[in-house]
């Protein structure tokens, strides 16, 4: 089994950048299909971004394409999520996610592992 540390988040302004980091542990990274989720309060769950196995194929919500770009590091055993232009309905807990098979449709029930999220608080 996979464990997913997360880290990165922050408050920030409108208009800012951050970068969260996945750490992942116990297994073999490079097999898994990874992905970005964020939960805004009283809301469900959603897709944020994702990436195959070998980084090659990426996936984007239709909200952050071209403002966020999720990049691994198989060797580091990391992946990240590049966010700019930050703006206050971006506020969320950000998730790391790990699946066994890439998803044909990314969504909560498509991932196999979780982190615990990090806080991503945007001040308008």
């Amino acid at each position: 089994q996979v464990q997913l540390a997360e880290s990165g988040g922050g408050l920030v302004q409108a208009g800012a950048s951050l970068r969260l980091s996945c750490v992942a542990s116990g297994r073999t990274f490079s097999p898994y299909a990874m992905g970005w989720f964020r939960q805004a309060p009283e809301k469900e769950r959603e897709f944020v971004a994702g990436i195959s196995s070998g980084g090659s194929s990426t996936y984007y919500a239709d909200s952050v394409k071209g403002r966020f770009t999720i990049s691994r590091d198989n060797v580091k055993n990391t992946m990240y999520l590049q966010m700019n232009s930050l703006k206050p309905e971006d506020t969320a807990v950000y998730y790391c996610a790990a699946a066994n098979v890439r998803p044909r449709r990314w969504s909560v029930d498509s991932m196999d592992y979780w982190g615990k999220g990090t806080l991503v608080t945007v001040s308008s």
